[in-house]
């Protein structure tokens, strides 16, 4: 749908939207369509869950947003989302999605009762290497001899009413923001132009339209919101700004460094050239080993080296 009949209106920025709507902790329309888009179902929220991560300063929430909510169906759900470069990210999600099972199996309950955990991360950075936007986690088990794929028992799939084991073990989904080429041709990528732009394409979901239209407005917000949004957008143009001169200063000292490394090496090298030429016209003008070794400073065994690696003895 196009945005004919709609003013234009500036969007605030999906991080900022998420801490608003834990804050609330009341309305769950913006998250329950995004993920309702992402895992191709209708999901309903029905509560959100503290988190460690779950800090309310505008620099503590500038490296990560963590959302952590519990859907009708007793499946967990985290969001996550991570501006800067971090190496060791996938890490990071084995440990968060690791952290929520151990927290909500509580002592002495059975296996069976462990959650189904879905880890979901918006990433701003290069992560691993891969073209595509959008990549997804699952555990399987395959023979190590046959290749055929493990699947569930008829008396587990009655038990559990699970089909596969990837329904028990969490699941991962990992948004590259950066990776995504601005052409939405789907409700879900209509999500990823937003979460890229902090707007939407000129054509998308209705059904995405109007949540955000009503929910997601910075002219919508009070005076103190709108004052923390903008104080929230600077600190992170700030730390956008330390980050980038931090990567120039660290690439114009390792050109620096490798300059100089160079020129050492050059030196070196000519050094290293010269003497083998001094070396070699020396001997054809009928001067002796231990003379040569004198002139050049090298031992007589380095002298006999060279000689004998351009023929001469």
């Amino acid at each position: 749908m196009e945005r004919r009949d709609f003013e234009k209106r500036t969007y605030i920025s999906f991080d900022w939207a998420i801490k608003r709507l834990l804050r609330k902790k009341a309305d769950f329309k913006v998250l329950e369509g995004f993920l309702s888009v992402l895992l191709n179902k209708e999901v309903k929220v029905k509560s959100l869950l503290e988190s460690e991560s779950n800090r309310e300063s505008a620099n503590e929430k500038m490296v990560v947003v963590d959302v952590l909510c519990k859907l009708d169906n007793g499946d967990l759900v985290i969001v996550e989302v991570q501006f800067f470069h971090q190496a060791d990210y996938f890490h990071r999600m084995l440990y968060g999605v690791s952290k929520v099972l151990a927290e909500h199996l509580k002592s002495g309950e059975k296996y069976e009762s462990v959650k189904k955990v879905i880890s979901v991360s918006l990433v701003y950075f290069d992560l691993g290497h891969g073209s595509d936007y959008l990549y997804r986690g699952q555990t399987i088990f395959v023979g190590m001899n046959l290749e055929d794929e493990l699947e569930l028992s008829l008396v587990q799939k009655q038990a559990y009413l699970k089909t596969s084991p990837q329904e028990v073990f969490p699941e991962y989904y990992l948004i590259k923001i950066n990776n995504f080429n601005d052409v939405s041709r789907s409700p879900l990528e209509d999500w990823v132009y937003y979460f890229k732009n902090s707007e939407l394409p000129i054509k998308c979901d209705q059904k995405i339209l109007s949540l955000l239209s009503e929910q997601l407005k910075y002219d919508a917000m009070d005076t103190k919101e709108k004052q923390d949004y903008n104080r929230f957008n600077k600190s992170k143009r700030i730390w956008d700004a330390t980050i980038d001169t931090a990567f120039m200063e660290g690439v114009e000292e390792g050109i620096q460094k490798g300059i100089q490394k160079g020129i050492q090496k050059g030196i070196q090298k000519g050094i290293e050239n010269s003497k083998n030429q001094t070396v070699v016209l020396a001997f054809k003008n009928a001067l002796d080993v231990s003379l040569i070794s004198k002139i050049v400073s090298l031992s007589e065994e380095e002298v006999e080296r060279i000689l004998k690696e351009e023929g001469l003895l």
